[in-house]
């Protein structure tokens, strides 16, 4: 049995690079090999933390954004060809309920999720299952798109289904708590869209010079944040408000920053125990504000997003930081746990 190197949780802080069987499809499946694994912040709290079901006996292979190259097609699979390069949207409905028909399968109750409740691209191989075929969770990606902006795919996807809620229009401001990557995936939606200014919030100064290195036309700001906005929009606040943060403080001032009419989206969950937030809701009140929250993308907005990388409107690229083996996977994700850089990848050869 041929065998592939493949990154496996066992546990909370508990990561072994092991030799493992190439995974087996049946006539329904697809094999993909493996060129780019991007580490999500989901990955480094399911690494802190453990994972339910997860344990000696029942490893885990995580990460859920991933892109390569088809290496086998079950002979009942249409619409794909080996060798095709392709990324795959991970989470996966049961297709047949109102939310699946609807094209919100990413809301399934019975929702599983490739590098979650399945196996994930720390590996050089990932099966996808039948379901996740059938539904249109593989999608091709153009050759102008890197394996790397492929696998980061996912997150601009769920920063695109958080723009269809609040939308932003030409001429707007745009104000976004937390200077990360998902910070800066929103600050290029909102440019691509036309806004006319667009501020950075983070309680680091280095990230915020990172980040506008890469997005010079940002504005950024570290303290007296109500106070600056206001100077920047002659006291009327911002259009609209990001929380791209797990930060309860940074929701709890969310509304005092956004101006008449302005929407405040909640982007960034909090951590469990410290969900509640004690908000003004008179503040929502008399500014006539919107607020909404959103997790995940549906499979249109994945392959929307992938559409705006292809055309050259989006770059990805450049949120990529830092580049590692598999075999530097521990590093990787310590790096990533200590906010060194942006974005952090594993590349394959």
């Amino acid at each position: 049995m041929k065998k592939m190197l493949a990154a496996r949780l066992y546990g909370k802080e508990d990561i072994r690079l092991e030799e493992v069987p190439i995974p087996e499809i049946n006539e329904n499946e697809i094999l993909l090999k493996v060129k780019a694994a991007s580490i999500c912040g989901t990955d480094l709290r399911m690494y802190k933390n453990g994972l339910d079901g997860v344990n000696e006996n029942n490893p885990r292979i995580l990460c859920h954004e991933f892109a390569g190259t088809i290496e086998q097609i079950g002979k009942n699979v249409m619409g794909y060809t080996i060798g095709q390069r392709a990324t795959v949207a991970p989470n996966i409905g049961c297709g047949i309920c109102d939310l699946c028909v609807s094209g919100q399968s990413h809301h399934c109750s019975k929702l599983t999720a490739i590098g979650i409740h399945l196996d994930g691209g720390f590996a050089e191989y990932v099966k996808v299952p039948a379901i996740a075929v059938t539904l249109g969770n593989v999608t091709p990606i153009a050759d102008s798109v890197s394996y790397v902006a492929a696998a980061s795919n996912e997150a601009l996807s769920c920063a695109y289904s958080a723009f269809e809620r609040y939308m932003v229009n030409p001429g707007e401001t745009v104000v976004i708590v937390g200077a990360g990557a998902i910070g800066l995936m929103h600050a290029k939606l909102a440019k691509m869209a036309g806004a006319a200014k667009i501020i950075l919030n983070d309680i680091s100064e280095e990230r915020l010079r990172e980040c506008a290195a890469i997005a010079p036309y940002i504005i950024t700001i570290k303290d007296d944040l109500v106070n600056r906005i206001n100077q920047e929009t002659n006291g009327a606040g911002a259009n609209v408000v990001i929380t791209a943060c797990s930060a309860a403080q940074a929701q709890y001032e969310s509304f005092n920053l956004a101006g008449l009419d302005g929407r405040v989206n909640f982007f960034g969950g909090l951590p469990k125990g410290k969900e509640h937030v004690e908000l003004d809701t008179n503040i929502i009140h008399y500014k006539q504000l919107t607020v909404t929250g959103t997790t995940r993308s549906s499979h249109e907005q994945y392959r929307r997003t992938l559409q705006f990388i292809a055309a050259g409107l989006l770059d990805v690229d450049s949120l990529i930081t830092h580049k590692y083996p598999l075999d530097q996977i521990i590093t990787a994700l310590e790096n990533a746990i200590k906010t060194v850089g942006l974005r952090h990848a594993i590349i394959f050869d």
